[in-house]
């Protein structure tokens, strides 16, 4: 075995000595891309695509769910901090109809049919009242999920308890609604009235002006400005048009920047300078039709024309050099022989634009806009990673909303660079951002498994020579064992042997000592005590 080991060993050296420097480089090029190769097609043939099963899910949800998936042995993930669970692509749909046979997700609320599933009489009036609120509350939120842009809406209601007098019967209910709305969503008035109209309908004695509705951002959605809006004649309501004037523009940037690079990738602030100064004005003008020519428009014309001439006569009469109208006439005096005369008049009435105007001036006028944005780069610890052009871009959008946003009056003073001096764009990485990517990752690099694979072919490798190793000691003791037992045992050629009695009692204790060694030890024993 060691001889063997040896040659091997001295074959293989050889062998490797006597290569040129470009043949042990491809021999080692190969090698490396054989298990590179390997690698890479365990990585692809056993990647498992993962899924959103649910999505939005609370943490109780969640672990239910897992709970569930674990039992049977499913393969999953959480993403999102917790809210999202994934399995393999190929499970979603089988897993959908299976968890939802089974009653999952338990949002834990619950809804009328509590009633119908555990009607009994041992439940008193307090339990009865407070399942009934519940399930108010439960259904109350489900309408409210069904408004667009509405992902998930929490309801709390007090309803004042019934009094045994007349006047505890002025109480009302109130109600507070939390909604979770949808990255840069803006509900129109009808969809805010929907909204109050959904609660105080459902709940006796309520009434709109004792229920409060926001969303995850502290963003109110006030009624009273859905039906009348916001007057500008007082402090409040000019704050109010202005936070509304900035919270229109900021949902307007976020959702087109947001389509372009991810909602969770920009972060818009907008502050304005709003004029709230208001100016009545009366003009009454006179302006030319012509304003060229600076010329009226001729409503009415007369020309009168007289010539005369003749022999022996002479023409007579004042001249009118000193009249000061426009009408001249010419009069030769006192000659004598021949005489002529001309006279020529028109008279021309013109008539002009007279325009009266009242003006009432907008009760605000937006003055100027700062716009804020952040950006984090595709490569989040990386700023270079995002194009110069694609910055760019992004300023000369947020130009044109300032200057098409601002008064007219106020935007002919602007110039370009005071445009540009209100634009900030900001590019880093969001330290400070919650939750995780949607796009479920292999949590396991790529480089892992290649040398994952290496090792794997190392190690079948040495296994697969250790195991051969052995098996060819193992032939080899066996091949010396029975070498040595034919170098032990010699046995004479029979058929040159004559057949006496000593040689079948030879023969016969050969057979017994083969067969039977015990009691050919014990026959040896006796016959050593005889002797």
């Amino acid at each position: 075995m060691n001889e063997r080991l040896t040659r091997i060993k001295t074959d293989s050296t050889n062998f490797w000595s006597s290569r040129t420097r470009n043949q042990k480089g491809a021999i080692i090029g190969t090698l490396v891309a054989i298990v590179a190769l390997a690698g890479i097609l365990t990585y692809f043939s056993t990647r498992t695509t993962m899924a959103p099963l649910f999505t939005g899910l609370s943490p109780s949800e969640a672990g239910q769910i897992t709970e569930v998936l674990g039992s049977q042995g499913i393969v999953y993930e959480l993403a999102n901090g917790g809210t999202t669970v994934l399995v393999p692509e190929e499970q979603v749909d089988p897993l959908t109809v299976s968890l939802a046979s089974q009653g999952y997700p338990e949002t834990g609320a619950i809804s009328t049919s509590f009633f119908t599933e555990n009607a009994g009489f041992g439940m008193t009036d307090n339990e009865f009242n407070v399942i009934k609120q519940a399930a108010t509350e439960t259904e109350i939120a489900n309408l409210i999920k069904r408004v667009q842009g509405v992902q998930d809406a929490k309801v709390l209601i007090t309803v004042p308890d019934e009094g045994l007098f007349i006047k505890d019967a002025t109480q009302e209910a109130t109600a507070s609604v939390m909604l979770t709305t949808e990255p840069g969503v803006k509900f129109t008035d009808d969809q805010i009235k929907t909204l109050y109209s959904l609660v105080a309908k459902s709940v006796p004695n309520l009434s709109t002006e004792n229920i409060e509705i926001s969303n995850q951002y502290a963003e109110y959605f006030d009624l009273n400005s859905a039906q009348t809006g916001s007057s500008s004649a007082t402090p409040e309501g000019q704050m109010a048009i202005k936070k509304q004037i900035e919270r229109d523009i900021q949902r307007q940037v976020q959702n087109m920047l947001g389509t372009m690079m991810g909602q969770d990738k920009v972060v818009v602030s907008v502050t304005t300078d709003v004029d709230f100064k208001q100016e009545n004005r009366e003009e009454n003008l006179v302006q030319p039709v012509d304003e060229e020519n600076n010329e009226g428009i001729a409503i009415s014309a007369q020309r009168i024309t007289e010539t005369y001439s003749g022999t022996g006569a002479t023409a007579s009469g004042v001249p009118e050099a000193e009249n000061v109208t426009d009408n001249f006439t010419d009069y030769q005096e006192g000659t004598t022989g021949d005489g002529e005369y001309e006279r020529v008049e028109e008279t021309i009435n013109n008539d002009v634009n007279r325009i009266r105007r009242e003006i009432q001036e907008s009760p605000y006028k937006i003055r100027n806009i700062g716009i804020q944005v952040m950006v984090e780069p595709p490569v989040a610890d990386d700023p270079a990673s995002l194009d110069a052009t694609v910055q760019e871009e992004i300023e000369q959008i947020l130009a044109t909303i300032v200057r098409t946003s601002i008064d007219k009056e106020a935007a002919s003073d602007l110039t370009d660079e005071d445009i540009n001096n209100n634009i900030v764009v900001s590019v880093q990485p969001f330290y400070g951002k919650e939750g995780a990517d949607a796009t479920p990752e292999s949590a396991i690099p790529w480089w892992a498994w290649v040398v994952g694979g290496i090792l794997l072919v190392a190690i079948g490798l040495l296994v697969f020579f250790i195991v051969r190793s052995r098996k060819r000691k193992k032939e080899e003791e066996e091949l010396n064992i029975i070498e040595q037992q034919q170098e032990l045992i010699e046995v004479d050629d029979i058929s040159e042997e004559k057949e006496t009695e000593a040689t079948v009692r030879r023969k016969q204790l050969e057979k017994m000592a083969k067969d039977k060694p015990e009691d050919f030890a014990k026959l040896l024993r006796s016959w050593i005590a005889e002797d």
